[in-house]
C-alpha cells in the first residue's frame, strides 16, 4: 500500500512539472493563477504544521508540542529570527517534557 503511495505521489508530481511546461506562458502569468499560486505553500506548510503538533499515528494528542508551538507563536508575534522561534519551541517543549508536565 505504501509504494502504491509513493508511485502515485512521484506520477502526480511528474504530471505538475509536465503542465508547467506544456501550458502556455500567458496562462501562468494571469494574476488569480499567480495568487494561488504564491498561497499554495503557505497553507500546505500550516497543514503539516498541524499534523505534526496535534496528531500521533491515528490519534489526536495534545502534549508538549502544543506548548512548543504557542511559544513560537509568541515569539513570531515578538518578531523574534527564525533560528529563536525555533530553539524557543524546543526548548519550551523539552522543559515541559523533562518535568514531567507533559508527554
Amino acid at each position: 500500500m505504501i509504494w502504491l503511495a509513493i508511485l502515485l505521489g512521484a506520477a502526480g508530481t511528474y504530471l505538475e512539472k509536465l503542465v508547467g511546461f506544456i501550458l502556455p506562458a500567458g496562462t501562468l502569468d494571469r494574476p488569480i493563477v499567480r495568487s494561488i499560486a504564491g498561497l499554495l505553500p503557505v497553507s500546505l506548510l500550516a497543514a503539516l504544521v498541524i499534523v505534526q503538533t496535534f496528531a500521533t499515528g491515528q490519534a489526536v494528542t495534545v502534549d508538549a508540542r502544543l506548548a512548543g508551538l504557542a511559544a513560537a507563536i509568541v515569539a513570531l508575534l515578538l518578531r523574534a529570527p527564525f533560528l529563536v522561534v525555533i530553539l524557543v519551541a524546543a526548548i519550551t517543549a523539552a522543559l515541559l517534557r523533562a518535568a514531567g508536565l507533559a508527554e
